[in-house]
């Protein structure tokens, strides 16, 4: 039997995944829909294998102004869906039935479902789906998924549609607009299907360039509908998106005031009273401040702490190199490899693991916030505080996603339309401190501030001032001068949130921090001992007399004004550029052949402390956040900037930001907390404050762009 593809469609937060996962259950397959890397999800309805529901990216229009509405829309347009499961948050009627009036316009067969009825019924609204059925000509189902109530009726949908199949009734709109839109109709070429030319009429008239584009239609044709538009707009007396926008939104008020009741002693929700305390203009970020440090200190501080103790002392400080051990000098292994194994490959690899459990709780918090709805209203509150600074609250999304992993938040910025501002995030979002630079604030904290518990939660307060500091430094240069792009995005309700997702999310991303570690953090452990292990003539020698200890001192000098201008933390550092992690694999590693460490494996951390002063280790940690990423993230940056000079540009930036604040940060910290002499360092730093503090109040750069395309020459 052929199957049948069902197209589910519904704005962000509207529930859509989890009535998908619902219906399909474990008959799902991920992927890439081709050309782009917004994720592809469809499945098999648990009760009908021949219906395959095809999960679309939560949109909020048809407009092809993010990767997602195009590929939305092509789906729609292209693939020929048998019928749209169009879910919709109940609770926020009006907002919601914007994308349903285009999904109408389409002729496609569709559902209408409301869902978080439960949310409904608690904010007093009673809502007649009876008479919202007859309004948009198409059956609406009522549900709450996440009480799985209603889904069944869903399915008894489903079924339906396939017999009755029958094209929905669009919307009318003003006389007026309804004339020059069947006229527009009537000029179409013949091979546009006879129920999409409503749609395509509305997009000629909105003049939407991509359908413009794509509709081959002599210049004759062009002409006759755009005399029709600028007649309309005349008459009517707007420009013609808006005069859609209008009646669209003229049409959802009918609609909703037909079938809709709020009842008169409406109080505000929880939601609204909760938001009024944390969005306030006042309390809004120190709550923030607050939340992240309380994460940061249940990670790393205390109950990460715990499990953190067991992996490094316990696990591959005495289980793993005790039982290794035995068997390969059962086996009468070379000692050699012995080295190789317990000295390379579980001190590099063991050092990176020991912070899995401090991960596996950052993870969990931050899922869990993600998932009551306050990571939506800390992006809200972002916009206003770094729309100050020349950026869009559309560029927190990135960095937030990029405090998991800086791949995917680097490509998560093609969703912001303006270009300067899409290259300006690019460049500064990888300042967040992502997954695989944790285990270097839990080395830091532990080694000179074990009882501190500020340090943790300043280094992700110290990327966000950094971005904040680009932003304004480089929204001043001809590069990136203009207007930000506005931000507009949904503030869902509070709910409890579903411990089984969060759970699930951290175990997958603690497994792909565990890959990482199999495979890069081993290759990289390899290499770094033999390169530690041996001299140039093949020779093997004492950590200080290697190839690593030669490559290290000969660069070592460069970082000497930053505090930390030994051979080691050099190597680290560079390591560091393949896998963060690889710098504290590095460590363990290089301190793992002193005699002076004992099988707990965990006193590398005192003997570091003892080669750095606490501030030089704080430069350190500073200058490993900020500069450039490792090379995976440097690749989607790559991707995303197309042009081997704006990639250049970002690193180079990156690297140079990385040092002037590490540079100043050291050398008064080492003057004002380490009695340290006042000198060149000093003089150096001070000169650098000053400059910093020229390119903040400088007046925004107008001169034209003069160059080749993509970098110009300011």
């Amino acid at each position: 039997m052929t199957k049948k593809q069902i197209a589910l469609v519904g704005n962000p937060n509207s529930g859509k995944t989890s009535l998908f996962n619902e219906l399909t259950g474990s008959n799902q397959s991920v992927g890439n829909w081709p050309g782009v890397t917004v994720e592809k999800k469809e499945g098999k309805l648990k009760k009908n294998p021949n219906i395959v529901l095809q999960d679309l990216p939560g949109i909020y229009s048809l407009s092809p102004y993010t990767p997602e509405e195009v590929v939305a829309r092509d789906y729609l347009l292209q693939d020929n869906p048998s019928g749209i499961l169009n879910i919709i948050d109940a609770s926020n009627l009006e907002r919601n039935l914007y994308l349903t009036t285009q999904l109408l316009e389409l002729g496609i067969p569709m559902i209408l479902s409301l869902n978080m009825m439960d949310v409904v019924e608690k904010k007093g609204i009673r809502l007649n789906e009876e008479k919202l059925a007859y309004s948009l000509g198409i059956p609406v189902v009522k549900m709450s998924v996440t009480k799985k109530e209603g889904l069944a009726n869903a399915l008894v949908e489903i079924d339906k549609l396939f017999v009755h199949g029958r094209i929905p009734d669009f919307p009318l709109y003003d006389n007026r607009l309804e004339v020059a839109l069947s006229e527009i109709s009537e000029l179409l070429p013949d091979n546009i299907p006879t129920h999409q030319k409503r749609w395509y009429s509305i997009k000629l008239f909105e003049r939407d360039e991509t359908v413009c584009s794509r509709n081959v239609m002599s210049d004759k044709v062009k002409k006759e509908i755009e005399d029709i538009i600028s007649m309309t707009e005349e008459i009517i007396g707007d420009d013609s998106e808006s005069i859609i926008i209008n009646e669209r939104y003229n049409y959802i008020s009918q609609v909703v005031s037909l079938c809709c009741v709020k009842e008169t002693d409406y109080k505000l929700s929880m939601s609204d009273r909760i938001d009024k305390i944390v969005t306030n203009r006042w309390l809004a970020l120190p709550i923030f401040a607050f939340v992240m440090w309380l994460v940061y200190y249940l990670s790393i501080q205390t109950i990460g702490t715990i499990g953190t103790d067991w992996v490094n002392d316990v696990l591959f400080g005495e289980i793993v190199p005790d039982n290794v051990t035995k068997l390969m000098e059962m086996m009468a292994i070379a000692p050699w490899l012995q080295s190789l194994v317990l000295d390379g490959i579980i001190a590099g690899v063991g050092a990176v693991l020991g912070f899995l459990p401090q991960l596996m709780v950052l993870f969990l918090c931050l899922s869990l916030l993600e998932d009551c709805g306050y990571m939506s209203r800390i992006a809200f509150v972002m916009d206003r505080f770094f729309r100050r600074f020349g950026l869009s609250g559309k560029s927190f999304i990135p960095m937030l996603i990029s405090t998991g992993c800086g791949v995917p938040g680097v490509m998560a910025c093609r969703t912001i339309e303006n270009e300067k501002d899409r290259r300006m995030t690019i460049m500064t979002t990888t300042f967040m401190p992502c997954s695989a630079k944790l285990p270097i604030i839990g080395l830091i904290a532990g080694a000179f501030f074990p009882h501190s518990s500020w340090v943790a939660p300043s280094a992700y307060f110290v990327g966000i001032g950094s971005i904040v500091l680009s932003g304004i430094i480089l929204k001043k240069t001809a590069l990136f001068s203009g207007d930000t792009a506005p931000f507009i995005m949904e503030l869902p309700d509070y709910h409890m949130p579903r411990f089984q997702n969060s759970f699930r999310q951290m175990i997958e991303r603690s497994k792909s921090f565990v890959k990482k570690a199999g495979t890069i953090i081993f290759a990289s452990s390899v290499i770094i001992w033999f390169l530690s292990s041996f001299n140039f003539r093949g020779q093997m020698v004492e950590t200080d007399q290697s190839i690593l200890a030669f490559l290290g001192q000969s660069v070592a000098f460069v970082f000497a004004p930053l505090g930390w201008g030994n051979w080691k933390t050099t190597v680290a550092t560079v390591t560091g550029l393949v896998a963060k992690e690889n710098v504290v694999g590095t460590f363990g590693i290089l301190y793992s052949n002193l005699q002076e460490v004992s099988e707990t494996g965990k006193e590398y951390w005192p003997l570091l402390s003892a080669s750095l002063t606490p501030v030089a280790g704080y430069s350190f940690l500073l200058f490993n956040l900020l500069c450039a990423p490792c090379f995976a993230a440097i690749g989607a940056i790559r991707r995303e900037m197309n042009d081997w000079r704006w990639t250049t540009l970002a690193i180079s930036y990156q690297c140079l930001l990385a040092y002037v604040v590490s540079l100043v940060v050291y050398q008064f910290g080492h003057f004002l907390f380490e009695d340290g002499t006042f000198g060149i360092g000093q003089v150096v730093a001070s000169m650098l404050v000053i400059g910093l503090i020229i390119l903040i109040t400088r007046k925004p750069r107008k001169e034209k762009l003069v160059g080749v395309e993509g970098i110009s020459i300011l």
